[in-house]
């Protein structure tokens, strides 16, 4: 008698592997598409501003430091200049974004008021 109730509820053979494995192949997609594919996505635009930086371009560093750049050195290097006369070598992923002169006017707008 308690043997019977024992067996009672155990899984059918066939479908304990598939359903054991289901919730973690559901959370795996999840996370692929909630964090993976966006830092993915992010990561490629990056690279793409960082390889279109010219001579001339004002950017901003990861630091938050403003500055022109004034020459390419190479694949991984850039000069920056960051007032008159004072130029520092970096190196091009340290670059966080491009300044238009839209962004730049709407930065001396918010300060000025």
């Amino acid at each position: 008698m308690f043997i019977d109730y024992a067996f009672a509820d155990a899984p059918k053979a066939g479908q304990s592997g598939f359903m054991a494995f289901l919730p973690m192949i559901a959370f795996m997609v999840i996370l692929y598409f909630l964090l993976i594919r966006p830092q993915q996505k992010k990561q490629k635009a990056h690279q793409a501003l960082i390889a279109a930086i010219k001579p001339g371009d004002k950017v901003m560093t990861g630091s938050g430091l403003l500055a022109t750049v004034t020459k390419i050195l190479n694949d991984n290097e850039v000069m920056l200049e960051i007032t008159d006369g004072v130029q520092c070598k970096f190196i091009k992923s340290a670059i966080v974004t491009v300044i238009t002169n839209d962004q730049n006017n709407k930065a001396v707008n918010k300060i000025h008021g």
